[in-house]
This record gives C-alpha cells, structure tokens and sequence, in this order.
C-alpha cells in the first residue's frame, strides 16, 4: 500500500493524467460516461498497485495498460456504438417517426476540455481534435478492440510500435500487422458524407458562418437556415433513429414535428473537437428556456453539413457544465417568453 506521507503526490501525480486518459478510453469506448467510468476504475487499480509499480516503464506508459485492460474488458460484449446513418436509410420527411433506441447503441457527445489536453504544438491540436469527432470515432467502432487500441496509440498518439507491442504484451510485427488491418478497414469505409475540415480556431468565414446559423436559428428563418446548409446536409436526432438529408427534409421537419423549437435561444460550446451550441427552447410551464439538446455542427466550404443534435438533456447538460434553465430577458418577458 502506497505510505501515507505519499499520498497526495501520488493523488497529483495520477490526476495530471485524466485528461488524455479520458480522451483514449473515450476513444475507445464510443461512450462519455463510460469512458470517465474507464479511468475512474484505471486510476483506482493504478493507486492500490502503485506499490508494484516498479518504474520499468514511464508512469503515463503504465497508466495507459491499466486503461486499455479496462477498455477491453468493457468491450468484450462486442458492443458497437454508432451515429443513425451507420444503421439506416435516411427517411423522407413524409414518413419521418421518432423511434427511439436504448442509450448503448449512440456514440455520445463530449466536451472537448473533458478528452483534449492543452498541447503546444498545433498539427498535435488538430489530429486530436480530429479523432474525436463523429465520423471517425464511428470508423473505429468498426475494427476489433485490440486493432482499435493499436491504431488509437500508432496514429492518434504517436506512440511507437516497440512502445505499442511492450503495452500489450505482443510483438512489433503483430502490431504492425494490426495496424496494417485497421487502417485497410478505415479506408474501405471512408465516409462518404461531407463533413469537412474545421480551422482551430475557426476561421473567419466559419465564425461568420455560424454567427448566420445562430440568427437563422434563433429566429426560426427557415429560408435563411436553407442558404447555410450543404445540399447534402444531413441531421441527425440520437436517440431516435430518424435521420434526415437535404436542407428541404430538415426545415421541413423544423416547422412540422420539430416547430416547438422557434424561439430557441443558443449557446456556444465545444464538442468533439467541432463548434456546437446548448439548445434551450421555449418553457411554457416555467417561462424562460428549458434545455433541449446539445447541437454538433459540422461545416465545410462555407456550409454546414452535419447537424446533430443529442436530446438527452439530463446527461448531457450536466456533463457540458450547462444550466438546466435560463431566464427570458425583459423584452422576452414583455412578449410572454
């Protein structure tokens, strides 16, 4: 057992870790909570054996062999998170219904503080960012979970294979070999929807972009909304399966099913690595904004083409930092907002 007098640097020492710890288990695991579960558990295995830590090895290097058992003892149910349209079609508005689907089966959103380490170096930034987002965490969930390992540590962290093969108990040639086979199975999926490159920081044009969609938005202005989106745009509306393409079917299902949404008001936040807002929408009960999603907007060449939106409001307001009510302002209370 680590001594007492130890303790609290230990504490430090293992805690200055969580961040990137987080951001691999999330990886991963496809799931935010999960993930954070993962490396509660990797740091309590990590401080009742520190005793056997015997410093072959860097305390990061360790660290992540502890998280990567964890992570592949949670995945030995085979179970494979996923966006709508890795499961199905997309839907003409005219037969658009809302089914839900049990919590398992989504990736999930997650804050970009809680997954990305402040680094200096930003090509390091921009790769992060990059293999936090949708389309590439939903590749992932296609490769076994050792592959996935493998490819997340190589390509995503840099790691080398001689680090690779010694946290996995293997040799360099069968993790070159697992990486080899991970990335044939992310090129035969490259995913066909344009979801873009995003600036870090954004550019002007993509802050401009978006300052358009939070007024088109906000205002409910479907023909404004119409002239930010890409023709091939697409939304989506975990956990319901229903997911729509083409700017006509999602204003058309904004003023229809989705019409309780005018008079939404926005806020900014950072998800997966992408510009997002915390939707509130009208509480007729309460007066005020009651929280309604958590948006993720993907852009490309001046347009937006993904536009997700996370309704579980409970779990994910919480997790985001995000009040579950806001107050209308005066000249709202005036209109009886």
């Amino acid at each position: 057992m680590v001594d007492s007098t130890a303790t609290a640097d230990l504490d430090v020492a293992l805690e200055k870790h969580r961040t990137e710890l987080t951001g691999y288990c999330y990886r991963m695991l496809g799931s935010s909570f999960e993930a954070e579960d993962a490396v509660q558990d990797t740091l309590v295995r990590a401080w009742r054996s520190y005793d056997k830590f015997e410093g072959r090895s860097s305390l990061r290097s360790w660290l992540y062999r502890i998280a990567t058992n964890v992570c592949l003892d949670m995945l030995t149910a085979g179970n494979k998170r996923a966006r709508p349209m890795d499961l199905t079609e997309s839907t003409p508005l005219a037969q658009a219904a809302l089914s839900p689907r049990p919590d398992h089966t989504w990736l999930e959103p997650m804050p970009d503080a809680r997954v990305l380490p402040t680094v200096d170096d930003p090509a390091e930034a921009a790769v992060a960012k990059e293999s936090v987002r949708l389309a590439f965490m939903a590749a992932l969930q296609q490769l076994p979970p050792k592959q996935r390992a493998v490819l997340i540590l190589r390509e995503v962290l840099a790691w080398k294979a001689s680090e690779v093969a010694e946290l996995l108990g293997t040799s360099v040639a069968s993790v070159n070999s697992a990486l080899q086979r991970a990335r044939a199975t992310l090129a035969e999926r490259a995913d066909a929807s344009p979801e873009g490159a995003v600036s870090d920081p954004l550019d002007e044009e993509q802050q401009k972009l978006l300052e358009r969609y939070v007024e088109a938005f906000e205002g409910y202005d479907m023909t404004a909304l119409t002239a930010l989106l890409h023709e091939d745009a697409i939304m989506t509306m975990p956990p319901f399966d229903l997911w729509l393409r083409g700017p006509a079917d999602i204003t058309g299902f904004m003023t229809t099913l989705g019409a309780s949404c005018a008079g939404s008001r926005l806020l900014p936040v950072q998800v997966n690595g992408l510009p997002g807002f915390a939707h509130y929408k009208p509480d007729k009960e309460k007066g005020g904004f009651a929280p309604w999603a958590v948006q993720m907007l993907e852009l490309s060449d001046g347009r937006i083409t993904g536009f997700h939106c996370f309704l579980d409001t409970k779990r994910w307001f919480p997790l985001f930092g995000l009040p579950l009510h806001l107050e209308a302002e005066p000249d709202e209370v005036e209109k009886g907002v």
